[in-house]
């Protein structure tokens, strides 16, 4: 499994619902994590068959 990490606006639990279906249905829910207290506003995912380029055409909505 490799973990992969993204600088994000995803500042608020509603900016994180609006990726969360996408996110889930992409990695499964317990993959993936939006640490909203750190000012990086860092997206964590743990995944084995996803590019950083499908992460980020779903993180891109917002």
């Amino acid at each position: 499994m490799k973990e992969l990490k993204f600088k994000t606006t995803l500042s608020c639990g509603g900016c994180v619902s609006k990726v969360q279906s996408d996110l889930d249905s992409a990695v499964g829910s317990s993959n993936w994590h939006v640490d909203t207290d750190n000012p990086e506003k860092i997206l964590t995912i743990q995944a084995e068959e996803i590019s950083k380029d499908e992460i980020i055409a779903i993180i891109e909505v917002i």
